[in-house]
């Protein structure tokens, strides 16, 4: 007798990658596949340090990327869960969108748009959402371009590796360098003072989009880099104390950034809170997604939890898709 339940749902997860930020992206992928709920079935691919595809046992695919899109093409959808270069900055979009697979998360433009914190700022800037003072440099010489103190990070990394704090002119130097050691291109930014808030965009199956309640992130002082992040020093308050119009502002300025994006799925923007107002930081278009991180605790706040908030973004890429 053949079964008439319905088949699960396949999802192809999609970890690890070829930067600086493989075991996050590890991290997320594990957290994905476990908390998917019951109707979907995970199939686990990796991509290794070295650009090695690997299949759901963990060993190399023997025809490498080839072998991986075979595998692809059985799932339903795909889930990238790679931050950072080569898989957040629409990579893997395009690879999915050449292969006319569903996939969740945003598009190459939104990727690489975002990836770039530089034409990030342009845009805001564009839209009147105001940014910090900065210049770009390309060669770890020279004298700081703004006064110090200020902040050198990589202009297309994530995780806040490569980002350091200046505060005198002879460490200028080797902060530009350690930064150019992960992108050819560093942003040096005026140091802001101020709250860290930071605000998420959900776009749901029928494209209308929900905000998350703000999340202030508590750091007593210190810049909010790769270490105070999973260090598990970090506090959050969620929802962060704002007035009424403050958070009206933060809603309507990831928003607006969200569609001018074209984002999909879910993006975190990261504000600081200054005596102006709210001057963007970065956006993530891949934001860290296991079940402590910033974007599913923000969700959970507002009574969406962690599996909901999955499949949410998979219903989205298959409406998207259906599109």
């Amino acid at each position: 007798m053949t079964s008439t339940a319905p088949r699960p749902v396949r999802i192809a997860i999609i970890g690890g990658g070829q930067n600086c930020e493989h075991d996050v992206s590890l991290a997320t992928a594990h957290a994905i596949a476990t908390a998917l709920p019951d109707g979907y079935e995970p199939l686990g691919l990796t991509i290794g340090r070295d650009g090695t595809w690997l299949g759901p046992d963990h060993h190399p695919l023997a025809d490498g990327l080839a072998g991986a899109l075979r595998l692809l093409r059985t799932c339903d959808v795909v889930f990238p869960a790679v931050h950072g270069p080569r898989g957040e900055d629409g990579t893997l979009a395009a690879l999915c969108d050449l292969a006319q697979l569903p996939y969740v998360g945003s598009g190459v433009r939104a990727g690489a748009l975002a990836m770039d914190k530089a034409t990030t700022k342009l845009i805001a800037r564009d839209l009147g959402i105001p940014v910090a003072r900065s210049a770009l440099a390309t060669t770890a010489d020279g004298t700081p371009p703004l006064p110090l103190p200020l902040v050198v990070k990589p202009v297309s990394a994530g995780s806040s590796h490569g980002v350091a704090r200046v505060d005198t002119p002879d460490a200028y130097r080797p902060a530009l360098a350690a930064a150019l050691a992960l992108d050819r291109r560093a942003l040096v930014e005026e140091v802001l003072e101020g709250r860290e808030i930071d605000i998420a965009v959900l776009q749901r199956a029928d494209q209308t989009l929900i905000t998350s309640p703000a999340l202030e992130i508590l750091t007593a002082g210190r810049l909010f880099d790769t270490t105070l992040k999973y260090d598990g020093t970090a506090a959050f308050r969620i929802p962060a104390p704002l007035t009424s119009q403050e958070q009206s502002t933060l809603a309507r300025h990831a928003t607006r950034l969200f569609r001018a994006l074209d984002c999909a799925g879910t993006a975190r923007f990261d504000f600081f809170l200054t005596s102006r107002g709210f001057v963007l930081n970065e956006v993530n278009t891949a934001p860290g997604l296991t079940e402590h991180s910033q974007v599913p605790k923000m969700f959970a706040a507002a009574g969406s939890p962690y599996p909901r908030l999955l499949t949410e973004l998979i219903d989205s890429a298959l409406a998207t898709h259906r599109r």
